[in-house]
């Protein structure tokens, strides 16, 4: 699905969080969000995925305005993951994917063969499986994360909305995650604190103080032009037979010397 971000502002207790951002993701396409901490990239998440009304602008899923979609209606388009999200202590892990299937349900579907299926592949892709009977509240923060995820990916949205999906999560499950985002034929955008990752990505927005400072293809916006003055650093790209993309390094700011 295709999501159109129009002039959006929005300030929380008078102090203005995001200041008329603009942008559009293609459908099909993955648009990583990056920037420093409190730039704005889980509030834009949160306005992306209706949670929070914005003072003006508006966000366009396809052809309708996300205001006006109902609940129900909005969750079967759109799934999102916080970063600090939570479930119910006393529960286990696959009743905790298994209510991502909540949004299709209803008396006269009720939960079947085909959402247990869903349900189930949702826990093989987050390798949660074996922890199916499992309570939540015993899970590390990083296996809680891959729950969360599951749930989504059971939720079966057009488009994934993902704020820090790596976040508590080791080196190998960081990389199953960002894996998983590079395979996707569906909708996703991801806000991101290593800009590495962000390789993998058909879209960059980099914001700062709630403003979008660049829009493009990662190699054209994660430049030592653009991150340096953005986060404070001296950037320096590198290059290795591993991967496609360059690799970014980072050093304290020529300034601060």
């Amino acid at each position: 699905m295709h999501v159109q971000v129009k002039n959006i502002s929005l300030s929380i207790q008078q102090k203005p969080i995001l200041k008329d951002v603009s942008l559009e993701i293609e459908s099909g396409q993955s648009l990583a969000l990056v920037g420093p901490n409190g730039s704005g990239k889980s509030t834009l998440l949160r306005v992306i995925a209706g949670l929070l009304k914005p003072d003006c602008g508006q966000v366009i899923v396809d052809d309708n305005e996300v205001g006006n979609l109902s609940p129900r209606k909005l969750a079967q388009r759109l799934g999102f993951v916080s970063q600090d999200a939570s479930t119910t202590d006393a529960i286990a892990v696959y009743d905790a994917v298994k209510l991502g299937r909540t949004p299709w349900l209803s008396l006269m579907s009720p939960f079947g063969s085909k959402d247990k299926k869903i349900v189930e592949n949702a826990m093989c892709e987050m390798a949660i499986s074996g922890y199916a009977s499992q309570q939540f509240n015993t899970l590390s923060g990083g296996e809680r994360q891959r729950v969360h995820i599951a749930r989504v990916l059971a939720q079966t949205p057009q488009i994934f909305l993902l704020d820090e999906p790596t976040n508590h999560l080791d080196i190998h499950h960081q990389i199953a995650i960002i894996d998983w985002v590079a395979r996707q034929s569906t909708t996703v955008a991801l806000a991101l604190h290593d800009l590495n990752h962000a390789f993998v990505c058909d879209r960059v927005a980099v914001l700062n103080k709630g403003q979008l400072v660049a829009y493009g293809e990662p190699k054209a916006v994660l430049v030592s032009d653009v991150i340096d003055p953005v986060f404070h650093v001296a950037t320096h790209q590198t290059t290795t037979t591993h991967f496609d993309h360059p690799i970014l390094t980072f050093a304290k700011s020529y300034r601060d010397q």
